[in-house]
């Protein structure tokens, strides 16, 4: 199949692309063609996030955003931000928080209601959208350039042949191909490898956000109450933090971020998570409630340093497969959509002019021209100031924040730098803490498996595993004895297991890839980087309602 452009990922950068394309053809007079391709079953599906947008990229895309309908029903009206200990907390006055970080004018929505109504607004414009077909591999032209994707077959069974059921997967050639796969893309690593796209960036550094839905009673609930927390559960060196926002009809989405670059093995960020939500702060609201759903997803957390070229011959990356969140405003949304709709400006340019398979030069520029930029260049040196603990890295990134606020950042020229991965950044099982976690009561806090019930994570059975390993021997071999194989706690699915006798001897590592949320935390912090996630049959997955 031909198009102009092809868009892997239906997310707020792929979509935002898309109308942006379509608005330009109309505006000038011009047929583009474009398809999104999904690999959720519904667009929707595989979106998880907080989410309080930044409304600034939707009212430059569609301006009328309101009167069509758009699902931002919440504006924030109580902005609240604590400190946590073991059993009590402080609230940082507002007044002393940066303006940056302040949510005046924002909104608290599903981000997955987001874009299944940009979807909608993409389909009035003529653009093509295929959910459950999953981008499996990049195609080339002879000379190197991209050409396109193929979508995986489907109906292959586990070892490997076509079964009964069996469909060969779609090429689908554009053009330009932007890759919009959100953190961690399977195909935006191979790319960022071949065109050597990292070569002057920073490391890329990482969060995994787990998140429940809830629904609370009445009495306790605010609608347009934002909160967010730091401290505990999470030691002093170890980076992290919560959100509770209060959405319409009594619901709650909470969460928990655990930055990937913690050093303990035995840390759990699942755990984390359940032990938070028995803090008396957080508890108080969530009893006699009902919780409705649970997810999690990994978040871009290098920022400004980290952000890769972006463009190479026939294509370009956008939103988070390149990475543009702002860590400290925990808010990404708007600068995705953005990144989207700059190169869908330089391509339609490019398709105007009769070129194509060509580096898109304008949007490399042209981000950086941007807004976006300038988001992220006011909070370049937070994340990494955090390296010296929560109290002297909260102080710095303070003073960073404040500074731009003031227009005074010309005095604060220098740029911190990310120099270590966070698969790097683990102890020896044996040389640090063990934590004990206690059990779910199964009202407040839950266990794995109950949770990945709630995802309506589906996968089907008989088809290889989507997560493979470079080397089957290394969990057992060097994980165990090393780390004592953290994927058994990183992981916020149940995923990976080590498994033994009844004598407790002879251990085997056993992956149930049907329980896969598709996080991609087992990919990022693998301590080998032994752990390869890539897409599984088109339309497997979770299938987030409302997250």
């Amino acid at each position: 199949m031909e198009y102009d452009v092809v868009i892997v990922g239906a997310g707020p950068s792929g979509l935002s692309a898309a109308i942006r394309l379509k608005q330009l053809a109309a505006e000038k007079g011009q047929e583009v063609s474009v398809c999104v391709l999904e690999k959720g079953s519904e667009v929707g599906a595989h979106i998880l996030s907080g989410n309080v947008i930044d409304p600034r990229a939707l009212n430059e895309l569609i301006p009328d955003w309101k009167e069509k309908g758009a699902p931002l029903n919440t504006p924030v009206t109580d902005d609240r931000f604590y400190i946590l200990s073991d059993k009590g907390g402080i609230r940082v006055p507002n007044f002393l928080l940066p303006p940056l970080m302040h949510n005046d004018g924002n909104y608290a929505i599903s981000l997955g209601n987001l874009c299944r109504w940009l979807a909608g607004q993409a389909e009035e414009l003529g653009v093509e959208i295929y959910p459950g077909f999953a981008a499996a591999e990049v195609l080339f032209h002879e000379d190197g350039s991209v050409k396109g994707v193929a979508t995986g077959d489907m109906g292959i069974g586990k070892d490997g042949e076509p079964t009964h059921n069996f469909t060969p997967g779609m090429e689908l050639h554009g053009k330009y191909t932007f890759f919009a796969e959100g953190v961690r893309g399977n195909l935006s690593k191979q790319l960022m490898e071949k065109f050597d796209l990292r070569s002057d960036c920073d490391v890329q550094k990482y969060g995994i956000g787990i998140k429940e839905l809830w629904q609370i009673d009445p009495e306790m609930h605010q609608q347009g109450l934002v909160i967010h927390t730091q401290g505990w559960p999470l030691d002093s060196s170890t980076a992290g933090g919560s959100w509770m926002y209060h959405l319409e009809d009594n619901q709650v989405s909470i969460g928990f971020v655990v930055n990937l670059d913690y050093a303990n093995p035995h840390l759990s960020p699942f755990e984390e998570f359940q032990r938070f939500k028995q803090h008396p702060f957080v508890r108080k609201y969530l009893e006699g409630g009902k919780r409705l759903s649970y997810g999690a997803r990994a978040i871009n957390e290098g920022g400004l340093q980290s952000v890769p070229k972006l463009t190479f011959p026939g294509g370009a990356l956008i939103g988070c497969s390149a990475g543009f969140v702002n860590v400290p405003r925990i808010k990404g949304t708007h600068n995705a959509m953005k990144t989207g709709m700059l190169a869908a400006e330089a391509a339609f340019d490019k398709l105007v002019a009769g070129s194509g398979s060509d580096t898109l030069t304008a949007y490399e520029q042209s981000w950086k021209d941007s807004w976006v930029y300038e988001d992220l260049f006011k909070v370049r040196n937070v994340k990494p100031g955090l390296k010296a603990g929560l109290l002297l890295g909260n102080l710095h990134g303070g003073i960073q924040m404040w500074a731009h606020d003031l227009g005074l950042g010309k005095f604060l020229p220098y740029t911190l730098h990310h120099t270590k991965a966070d698969h790097e950044s683990l102890q020896p099982a044996n040389m640090a803490k063990k934590i004990k976690y206690p059990k779910p009561d199964g009202v407040i806090s839950f266990d794995r498996l109950s949770s990945v019930f709630i995802s309506n994570t589906n996968h089907e059975e008989n088809q290889p595993a989507h997560l493979k390993l470079k080397d089957p021997s290394i969990p057992i071999e060097h994980n165990l004895p090393n780390y004592d194989e953290p994927a058994q706690r990183y992981c916020p699915a149940g995923v990976y297991e080590v498994v033994r006798d009844d004598n407790g001897q002879h251990p085997r590592f056993v992956i149930n890839a049907q329980n896969c949320v598709h996080c991609k935390t087992c990919d990022i912090k693998d301590p080998l980087q032994n752990i390869v996630w890539t897409v599984p049959e088109g339309g497997g997955g979770p299938n987030y309602p409302n997250m």
